[in-house]
């Protein structure tokens, strides 16, 4: 359970660093370059992924083998796409902004896909 809680809280914790960053894109572009909103981020991003590999190995579902888990990892992937174009990739603002929206949209399927444990579901 405390595995499942930490995995959460860094989902939360990343989650809402991504929508800081973006947000400090937007309204002061130049506070993203503080030393902690380079290092911070990556932290929790490798204590989530910590997390995540954990959970795999208590419940022993596995990507590839578990259609849902897959679809979670390829949601992922997008969502690490895009949100490197939304923040430091796309030229323009409005690239930028439509990267921004593609991310969490693919986070939003990530989320859905986790709570209903069906890659189709997880759309709704």
């Amino acid at each position: 359970m405390i595995l499942k809680h930490s995995h959460l809280m860094m989902v939360a914790l990343s989650i809402t660093l991504f929508l800081l960053r973006a947000f400090l894109l937007y309204t002061w572009p130049r506070t993203l370059n503080n030393r902690w909103l380079k290092v911070v981020p990556h932290v929790i991003d490798t204590l989530l992924l910590l997390s995540a590999i954990g959970l795999m190995l208590v419940i022993a579902q596995y990507p590839l083998t578990h259609h849902w888990l897959t679809a979670k990892v390829l949601g992922l992937v997008a969502y690490i796409g895009f949100g490197t174009m939304a923040l430091k990739r796309a030229r323009t603002l409005q690239g930028r902004s439509l990267a921004l929206i593609a991310a969490l949209l693919s986070v939003g399927y990530v989320l859905g896909v986790a709570v209903t444990r069906s890659p189709t579901l997880g759309v709704f």
